[in-house]
This record gives structure tokens, sequence and C-alpha cells, in this order.
């Protein structure tokens, strides 16, 4: 296996109908047509911005470099995480993704459990999570028609630094007044239920097929480390809130876990890594730099503010 360096990626702006036309401070971004809803990070047509493979599709990386990339024995060559920051003006669709089981029925490779944690929230805001007790699936293809699928949705409140997981099957909506960082399984699929009247396509029939009543989704409590703060560890991935204070090793960041793909993430500050063989690479806010499995040992300095976290997968198999 070749030894690859760590490597910064491009945020990918993508547009939304329930986006913002002016992502400052979070992005030095205006939006030049319809409104920005996502800026994806490690998306499969995102593009490296640093490194030996600077200009590469990252899909193409992974198809290329899978082993370097993910470790000796990766149950698959492709990507296995897409981390996406949101910015929600308006009300997004009432959704809900497929498992991997529903996914592979209808040709796709796997489904689509995520997580959001909440970099920023406003006073009050929440979001709706799941089904009320008592609800079923024929009430809730009643209520689609009817245009009251609200009433029936769990609401949670949602404050800077809560932790919400959604599984797969978990009928669910962004409202406005937080910016999440969204962690998922490398998969974009979606089944809108209802959509407040936009003129976008509904998927009535999968969505009720892949809806389960019961989920496990809601808030995690983070389990705190001596030198980390776990927020979640489940099937699929595993987010680590690190404490940088001056510097850290890649040994430190990387801890007791097995060497693998780990993604850094910047919530707020800067930091710069640095090692022999490689050009040093910055981490400004709100940006990811992905560290190979196989990457030469370095050092991440904290060039102020630096709040980091670390993004690894989890295969189902391995999860805790």
């Amino acid at each position: 296996m070749a030894e690859l360096p760590p490597f910064r990626m491009e945020p990918r702006y993508d547009p939304r109908v329930w986006g913002f036309d002016d992502l400052r401070p979070w992005y030095n971004k205006v939006a030049e047509g319809d409104p920005i809803g996502e800026v994806w990070l490690t998306g499969d047509d995102s593009l490296v911005a640093t490194g030996p493979f600077a200009g590469k599709r990252l899909d193409s990386m992974f198809r290329d470099e899978h082993k370097s990339l993910l470790g000796p024995t990766p149950p698959s060559t492709a990507s296995p995480l897409l981390v996406k920051v949101l910015f929600a003006k308006e009300k997004l669709s009432v959704q809900v993704h497929p498992d991997d089981k529903m996914a592979q029925k209808y040709g796709d490779p796997r489904g689509k459990t995520e997580c959001w944690y909440a970099l920023a929230a406003e006073p009050h805001a929440k979001l709706a999570l799941g089904l009320k007790p008592g609800v079923t699936l024929a009430l809730v293809e009643d209520e689609i028609h009817a245009g009251t699928l609200e009433q029936s949705l769990n609401e949670v409140p949602v404050e800077a630094g809560d932790l919400i997981f959604v599984d797969a099957g978990t009928v669910h909506a962004i409202w406005p007044g937080a910016i999440l960082l969204e962690t998922q399984q490398n998969c974009d699929l979606t089944y809108r239920m209802f959509d407040y009247g936009r003129p976008r396509e509904l998927h009535i029939d999968k969505s009720l097929e892949a809806t389960r009543l019961t989920t496990r989704a809601g808030k995690i409590a983070p389990n705190r480390l001596a030198d980390r703060t776990v927020l979640i560890d489940v099937e699929y991935f595993r987010l680590e809130r690190i404490p940088v204070a001056g510097s850290r090793t890649s040994e430190s960041l990387r801890g007791a876990g097995p060497r693998g793909l780990a993604w850094l993430f910047a919530t707020e500050g800067t930091g710069r890594i640095t090692g022999p063989g490689f050009e040093p690479v910055d981490l400004p806010a709100r940006a990811i730099v992905g560290v190979p499995a196989t990457s030469p040992e370095f050092v991440l300095e904290d060039l102020g503010g630096l709040d980091l976290i670390r993004i690894t997968p989890n295969w189902p198999e391995r999860s805790q």
C-alpha cells in the first residue's frame, strides 16, 4: 500500500430551494443563482484540494487508492461517508431514508443512516424526528394527502452542541434555526413524503415502505473520556470532539482505535498539519481534511480557537 499524506477537500456548494443566498460568515460564498442549502465536504464528485491528488474527484481517488485510504481489508472500494453542512432558511420536506436492504432491493448499493451535530442554533430551534406514539402508516398516508402530516411528528428542541441520531426508516424534517454538520452513509437517497406545496416530486409509496413506526432516533448523550468526547459511536460512523490544546500528534488523535480513514473537521478556528515528506496542510474553519490509513505520522497545531471533530467510518460488524 502506498503511503498517502493528509489532504484537504474543496467544499462544493449545492443549491436547494430551502437554502440561503449568502453563507457568510460560515463560508465566504454568495449564491449566483439558486440559494445554497448544503455544503458537501466529502461527496463522490467533491475535489481534493491539496497533495498529490489535488484536483481529483474523491470517488476516483477511492477507486484507485482504497487500500491506502481505508486499510488493507476494506469491505468496499467506495467512500464510506458523506459529510455536509446544512443551511436551512425554510423547512425541508418531511422525508425518510431507506435502510441497506430496501436500497439494494431497488438497485442502490446502500441506504442512509445519518446524524446531525448542531454547530449553532437559534433560541427555540427545533427539528421533527420520528412519529408520535400510536401513529399508524394508514394515518401517515391520510395526513400526507390532507397536508396535516406535521401534527403526527415528534418535535425535538435543538441547541448548539447537540448530537442527533437519525437511523434509516425515521420520518424526519429539518426546520430553520440550526446549522448542522451532517454525517451519513455515502448515499443521497431521500424519499419525500410531504413538501409544503413545492413543485418537487414526492415518493409516497416508497416513503411508506421505508418508514419504521419506532426507531432509535434521538439525541445522543456525549461520552466524556480523558482525552476526548465521543459524540456518537454506532454502525457506520463515530464522531469525537477532541481538544487540541496547542498541538496533538496523529497517534494521540487516533487514540486506541485502529489505523483507518479519518476526517478532521474544524467547527471553529484554524489548524495546520505538518509532517515528514509532505507540504503543510491548513485546516481553516468549516473545512475538512482526510487522514488516510497509510498517512505518515504528523502533528496538528492549533493556530487559534481550533474546535476539532474527528469522524471515522464504522463498518457494521465492527461497531460497538
